[in-house]
């Protein structure tokens, strides 16, 4: 699992008083750093890899500015040229969105998707999600 913390600013803030509801996919994208860098070390946009195909957010409970949030993100599944990943995000004990996004390693100068590398697969597999994790380490055996 992936895990950062967000600290809500009050551009963020809305009308009603909670954080709005298009900041959410911004934060969850920020949270997928970590898996950025493992698609594109240098990170140059030349050699950009990760492509978001689908997002799927679900909101559970208003968010609010003046208390950190924290993202937590797993790989819920990985097949040949894409990954699927599963993210959670809390305000203090209390599961405020859940969100699913496709992302495919795609090759921009082709135009193509590509094959996850092994190395890369192999790391991704330390963050899975739980329920998943034994199905799909026996799938890539």
């Amino acid at each position: 699992m992936f895990e950062i913390i967000i600290t809500p600013r009050i551009s963020e803030t809305d009308l009603v008083g909670h954080i709005n509801n298009t900041t959410l996919p911004v934060w969850f994208e920020a949270a997928r750093y970590p898996i950025f860098h493992l698609f594109n070390p240098n990170q140059d946009y030349k050699d950009w890899k990760m492509i978001v195909v689908k997002t799927t957010l679900e909101y559970k409970r208003q968010i609010f500015f003046g208390k950190d949030v924290v993202i937590r993100t797993w790989v819920k599944h990985i097949g040949n040229t894409s990954l699927r990943l599963y993210e959670e995000l809390y305000q203090g004990d209390l599961l405020c969105a859940v969100n699913e996004a496709v992302y495919v390693n795609f090759n921009l100068a082709t135009q193509q998707s590509e094959s996850i590398p092994p190395h890369i697969k192999k790391e991704l597999l330390q963050h899975f999600y739980e329920e998943q994790s034994l199905q799909n380490v026996n799938d890539l055996n």
